[in-house]
């Protein structure tokens, strides 16, 4: 589409800096970005007293197709995600069937092409016996290597050493992990369930899923990208003590081993389980508010540098199970940008470290091509908010197919109102407004 789009009087937040300005779109990329523009345009936005931030890059969702679209699916999750303020996103192999072999990718691409109102990158899966796949991938095949070191579905868990030192050894991608000792969480489960049967506390949830369950895992996945010089980026972190493995002291253009957090962790903690209780059942687990802290401080002076959202669906009836068969993950992508600005409203964050943190970070993480930035030459993926536009989500007005938020209830004091993708207005003022499909992500990658 090559409607061009002028967006005037801004507060652009951007590289670190906030100041007026307009933004002028042409064939979907940033033509000019300047105090005063006064060429005319298809479209106008009159962007005074809203914030123009650069959109969101998830690079953490679960959107469940195919195979479990009774939960969620590209296209029903996808539109929660712009009207959330997300442009793009990465979605994981957890999928039936899973997506751990080269041609699984071509079909989620396929999908997404024809389906997704944002834009869209996969994971290659790992598992105990297809390490030979990563000969088979060419560039842009995949956003990067995802390798579940603890407790997943269907063959996925990978807790054979020798594959573990094989993708660690010859991932010519980033290889990202989610960390939990599987035996460990095993001996805690048999303990909970020898006192309480099945029913079992969901406040207890932390315990089973351990700290030190975590710590193990993630101190193993550390170990090996320093052996073999591997890029890692650890996902969903949720303890205080897991925070030393990873340095603040250099670039995060230099790091080679980068930390993630999701929004909820940093929301919500063990307290919130007395009124939320399977709600905000996930893996890893939401833990204790000094964790929530330490993680909020943690992003604050780069120790984490992404914040995503681990968007994963289940049906309002599967999370009503007890303790061992509520299944684990919370939907998100609508939410999860303006849960992120309440810390800027309470005082954790910039607005310009909210932007380093949603964009600039996980395109510089992924080497994302030409996105997460406001720049000259670069996608117009936008969103602008309402930093004083408070409202309280429902379940009844939640975008996701699955119908309920884990944010119910809760005020927050901004809010999304309109979302560019590639140039186009998608969401504006509480309607998807376009039909237009997102685009593959592009990387790159140092094939």
């Amino acid at each position: 589409m090559s409607q061009t789009l002028l967006i005037k009087n801004a507060t652009v937040v951007n590289e670190g800096k906030s100041f007026k300005s307009d933004v002028l779109v042409k064939n979907g990329k940033i033509a000019s970005v300047a105090q005063s523009i006064t060429e005319s345009a298809d479209k106008t936005i009159d962007a005074t007293g809203l914030h123009l931030l650069p959109g969101m890059i998830d690079d953490q969702v679960h959107f469940r197709e195919p195979g479990l679209m009774h939960k969620g699916e590209i296209e029903t999750e996808s539109k929660a995600a712009v009207m959330g303020g997300i442009t793009s996103y990465m979605e994981m192999p957890n999928v039936n069937p899973a997506t751990t072999v080269v041609e699984r990718l071509a079909e989620k691409k396929e999908r997404a092409a024809a389906r997704s109102h944002a834009n869209y990158a996969f994971y290659l899966g790992a598992t105990n016996d297809n390490v030979e796949e990563l000969k088979r991938l060419k560039p842009n095949d995949a956003c990067a290597i995802k390798i579940f070191m603890g407790a997943s579905t269907g063959n996925m868990l990978v807790n054979n050493p020798e594959t573990l030192e094989g993708f660690f050894a010859n991932s010519p991608l980033l290889i990202v992990t989610h960390c939990e000792d599987t035996p460990m969480i095993s001996i805690n489960e048999d303990k909970a369930r020898e006192k309480y049967g099945e029913d079992v506390p969901f406040d207890l949830h932390p315990e089973i899923r351990s700290r030190e369950a975590c710590f193990k895992s993630s101190e193993l996945a550390v170990s090996l990208a320093k052996k073999y010089n591997s890029r890692l980026h650890v996902l969903h972190l949720t303890t205080a003590e897991e925070m030393v493995h990873f340095d603040n002291t250099i670039p995060l253009e230099e790091k080679r081993i980068t930390a993630e957090v999701c929004a909820h962790h940093l929301f919500f903690s063990r307290k919130d389980y007395a009124t939320k209780g399977s709600l905000i059942k996930c893996n890893p687990a939401v833990k204790e508010e000094s964790d929530r802290l330490t993680l909020l401080k943690a992003v604050a002076d780069n120790t984490i540098d992404v914040i995503a959202t681990d968007h994963a669906p289940h049906t309002w009836e599967e999370k009503q199970g007890t303790y061992f068969n509520a299944p684990a993950g919370l939907p998100l992508v609508e939410h999860a940008l303006v849960s992120v600005l309440e810390h800027y409203h309470n005082g954790f964050f910039s607005l310009e470290q909210v932007v380093q943190k949603t964009a600039h970070a996980p395109a510089i993480v992924y080497k994302v091509k030409d996105r997460g930035f406001i720049r000259e030459g670069y996608a117009a993926d936008l969103v602008l908010v309402d930093l004083n536009n408070p409202h309280t989500p429902t379940d009844e007005c939640s975008h996701y197919k699955c119908g309920w938020t884990p944010f119910a209830g809760i005020e927050f004091k901004s809010k999304v109102q309109t979302t560019i993708v590639n140039g186009v207005v998608k969401y504006h003022q509480g309607k998807v407004v376009s039909d237009q499909r997102g685009q593959c992500l592009e990387f790159n990658h140092d094939f």
